[in-house]
This record gives structure tokens, sequence and C-alpha cells, in this order.
């Protein structure tokens, strides 16, 4: 699935149960790909400043191999 990356910023993510996990603050890229990796929950300003990184960035991302559908919003898998 191809879409810009600018289209996902703002979209409600929900997992295929319907649960909803919040809205994409910020995008992760792998730089060798250059594909998505991970969807933010909040943005990377706010998680930098976290005193406890690695578990902050972990409860407020999502990886993108979760992604099964982006329209007017974006469907994840219900598993990590």
């Amino acid at each position: 699935m191809a879409v810009s990356v600018s289209e996902l910023y703002g979209k409600k993510i929900l997992t295929l149960g319907g649960r909803m996990l919040g809205d994409v603050k910020g995008v992760m890229l792998n730089l060798d790909t250059g594909e998505v990796s991970h969807l933010l929950l909040n943005d990377m300003g706010n998680l930098m400043r976290s005193s406890n990184l690695r578990n902050d960035f972990i409860k407020n991302s999502i990886s993108y191999k979760r992604v099964r559908k982006v329209s007017d919003m974006i469907v994840v898998s219900d598993q990590a």
C-alpha cells in the first residue's frame, strides 16, 4: 500500500477490534529502506524530552507492520 507520509498525520488509529488508539502525531522512517517504520501517538519533541525514552517510545508508537488499511482512518492489527 503506497501513501504519502503527509497523508498519515492526524488520522485516527483503530484496531481491527474497534479500539481507538489515538491520532498520528508523527512518523518514523527507516532511512536505509525509505519506508515508514512506526506511527507516533505523541510528537517526537515530547518523546525526546522523556526521562524514559525507550519505554515512552514503546507506549506511544505503533509498528507500521501492524497497519492493515489506510483510508480516512488507519486500521491496525490487535496484536503488537
